[in-house]
């Protein structure tokens, strides 16, 4: 599974993590591509509101799939423009080069959904 996020809203950031959780506890391998605002998600300073029903933040939900087998990456545009570099990163999260995530996009055994 390819799960791609790149919506700023909180409770979208949310759900995607949630159903990313979700598959992969269902025996699914779940990658997942951070892009624009949902690439604050990966950064060891992210701070978030908690949502109900389990209080937990969006990157606290990321981190948890991590630890889980799932993997994450920024989208390669994500740390040159902004103010963050690799060391800003959690454990875990490399960054995307086009050529892998247009491959994972191409198979057709990859299921791709986006937020």
């Amino acid at each position: 599974m390819l799960v791609i996020l790149s919506s700023d809203s909180l409770q979208t950031q949310g759900m995607a993590m949630v159903l990313s959780n979700t598959m992969a506890q269902q025996g699914a391998k779940v990658n997942v591509l951070l892009c624009d605002k949902a690439g604050d998600l990966a950064l060891k300073s992210y701070e978030a509101p908690a949502l109900k029903p389990k209080d937990v933040t969006p990157g606290q939900m990321l981190r948890g799939l991590l630890k889980n087998g799932g993997e994450a990456k920024v989208c390669a545009l994500y740390l040159p423009n902004s103010d963050y570099g690799k060391d800003d990163l959690i454990d875990g999260v490399g960054v995307a080069m086009p050529p892998e995530m247009a491959g994972q996009m191409l198979n057709p055994k990859m299921r791709t959904f986006t937020f």
